[in-house]
């Protein structure tokens, strides 16, 4: 505490990650220097530098009011609006799936092919699609999404990112609005099964049900997708999907019976089977 009596920043930061590591929430410490940072404005690493210094009145509010939601289990980037992806910051909302480190592994997969034109199916907070074209300046781009919702965060994704002039976002179900050919068709759709969803982490249940599944077996999405994605695919042109970590057989057999070749299961970072690719090697 300070000599008047007023909290330190340090202090409470240690009050507040003993609270989430209390309530069982994984990386308390963690969590309650990401919204401390927040609240003040200024990047984690300048943290220890202020650790000695009263808190304001009003930073105090806004910081114990930002972990009572963590500990109702609301997802850091909802109360930060931030999440970071692929080295870059991305505006989230309860309209869009938080993007998750897993997902980089699909956009290491795509960005190992060439590609001048890309679509992503589902596209949500555009963090897919937008790190693509971010790391390939002459590449251009559709994202499509059923939810208006999501769509609008999207756009407003790419405009702070500077590639609003490159991608076209467009409500679809799936490929029902698309038009024209693409190099690559990228997806991380609704995979968990009806059944799973009891099970998931409380924090899920603050994330648009229809991103995370589709009421059924969980492959729902790819039987469509590898239904439509031929049509819209230019011959050599590859189809990549995130999976969970159970589906790389089922999924691959899709892909095999819809008559895709160099069918492949990727893993993640931790070995768990994460993405599905396959060439398209015929024109339809």
């Amino acid at each position: 505490m300070a000599e008047s009596g007023r909290a330190t920043i340090g202090a409470l930061l240690r009050d507040a990650a003993r609270k989430l590591d209390e309530a069982g929430i994984a990386g308390g410490q963690r969590d309650a220097r990401m919204l401390m940072a927040h609240v003040l404005g200024i990047s984690q690493s300048r943290l220890l530098l202020v650790e000695t210094d009263e808190a304001d009145p009003r930073h105090i509010e806004d910081f114990e009011r930002l972990i009572a939601r963590r500990l109702a289990r609301e997802p850091v980037s909802h109360l930060t609006g931030l999440r970071a992806f692929f080295g870059r910051d991305f505006k989230v909302t309860r309209d869009v799936l938080d993007p998750r480190p897993e997902t980089e592994t699909l956009v290491e997969a795509a960005l190992q092919v060439p590609f001048l034109r890309v679509l992503d199916l589902g596209t949500g907070s555009g963090a897919i699609l937008l790190s693509l074209l971010a790391e390939r300046p002459a590449a251009t781009g559709l994202g499509t999404d059923l939810s208006e919702a999501a769509l609008s965060v999207a756009r407003e994704n790419a405009r702070s990112l500077a590639l609003a002039e490159r991608v076209e976002f467009r409500q679809s179900d799936w490929v029902s609005q698309v038009d024209g050919r693409f190099d690559l068709i990228v997806s991380n759709p609704p995979y968990i099964a009806f059944g799973e969803m009891g099970a998931l982490a409380p924090e899920l249940t603050h994330e648009p049900r229809m991103a995370l599944t589709d009421e059924g077996d969980g492959l729902t999405a790819y039987r469509a997708i590898c239904i439509g994605a031929p049509a819209h695919l230019q011959p050599g042109g590859w189809l990549m999907v995130e999976i969970g970590w159970q589906q790389g057989k089922p999924v691959s057999d899709l892909f095999a019976d819809a008559g895709f070749s160099k069918v492949a299961v990727l893993p993640d970072l931790d070995g768990r089977d994460r993405v599905v690719q396959g060439q398209w090697l015929s024109a339809v």
